[in-house]
């Protein structure tokens, strides 16, 4: 069976496709190379020995994007990865990110809907939940204002979403993420920084290897045990395999209604100065860093109640933090000896 993936070289997307590679799916990959490179492709089908096709166009070019969908409407899916994600970048620049995100999805529901592709995946996020008044946070935690422009283009597009599926027969997913981290077990494929990373555990092993001075902790004032922000990191090939099922679960007809919401966290709370801890217990690897101000944007505490998606999933977590922190230095180390970045 045929699934096309938007945003497939990136860093969720790519390890997506192992997953569906390795289960038997064939894939069609689009993706601008905006933030990432090809360097994925080949370590995908290094990592799968099967190959797939790809397509470098701008999924805001409405004809381009019906162009490559028309040639593959025999798909039984789409999965949506294709947006830009970086929280500080959004409250800089709010315009860049309502226009990029929410064209680029308007344009494959429209190319859904023309070319009568069936099921669709929809990579949202937990920003959605903004500063939750209670923890954990369920599928139907009510919405808080978002705290950045990024946050807030997943609220909309959810909503954009939940609209289409009341007046056509495709029958979606939104998967709400947490904080994915980690890399392939392989070592030969993990997120792929094109610039400085806003994101914890690339900001560790690149302090760690020496790309960076020091690592700075934002904010170490918050209501939280020891003052730093309190996460929901979950390895993201945990996430990536969460899409196959949710393809599966929709191919196979067990959704209740065209557009269901599952959580995909490890629905534990870790602070990152115990993400630090982690990585520095796991890799024997002493950090640089420092606390420091708040960063705007950043929400205080949040992590997952899961239960709705080990439910009717059949999900579950593999990985734990350490899995994650090991994994992400021996990449970090991978693209040192590969002169990556």
């Amino acid at each position: 069976m045929k699934v096309i993936v938007t945003g497939g070289t990136g860093y969720i997307g790519s390890h997506t496709i192992v997953d569906l590679l390795e289960n038997d799916f064939e894939v069609v990959c689009i993706d601008n190379l905006a933030r990432s490179t090809k360097y994925p492709i080949g370590a995908i089908e290094q990592i799968t020995e099967k190959k797939f096709k790809f397509y470098q166009i701008d999924l805001c070019n409405k004809q381009e994007t019906f162009d490559v969908l028309e040639q593959h409407k025999d798909a039984v899916g789409i999965i949506h990865f294709a947006a830009f994600k970086t929280v500080p970048e959004s409250v800089a620049n709010p315009i860049l990110y309502y226009n990029n995100n929410l064209i680029s999805l308007n344009n494959i529901l429209e190319g859904i809907q023309k070319f009568g592709i069936p099921n669709f995946v929809f990579s949202s996020s937990c920003s959605v939940y903004g500063n939750a008044k209670a923890l954990p946070v369920t599928e139907e935690t009510p919405f808080q204002e978002a705290e950045s422009a990024y946050a807030h283009t997943k609220q909309i597009g959810e909503q954009i979403i939940q609209h289409y599926s009341k007046v056509n027969t495709t029958k979606s997913i939104l998967l709400r993420y947490f904080n994915p981290v980690g890399a392939h077990p392989s070592g030969i494929l993990g997120e792929m920084l094109l610039n400085r990373p806003d994101n914890l555990v690339p900001y560790i092993t690149q302090t760690a290897i020496g790309k960076l001075e020091q690592l700075t902790v934002f904010g170490g004032d918050y209501d939280t045990p020891d003052g730093s922000c309190v996460r929901d990191y979950i390895h993201v090939c945990d996430i990536a395999h969460a899409h196959t099922l949710a393809l599966k679960y929709l191919i196979e007809n067990q959704n209740h209604s065209n557009c269901e919401i599952f959580n995909l966290g490890t629905g534990n709370g870790v602070s990152v100065l115990e993400a630090i801890h982690a990585f520095e217990k796991t890799t024997g690897q002493k950090l640089n860093y420092k606390v420091g101000a708040r960063r705007a944007g950043d929400v205080e505490k949040i992590y997952a109640n899961n239960e709705k998606a080990s439910k009717a999933l059949k999900w579950h977590c593999q990985y734990n933090i350490e899995d994650a922190m090991l994994s992400a230095w021996k990449w970090e180390n991978k693209m040192k000896e590969l002169a990556l970045l």
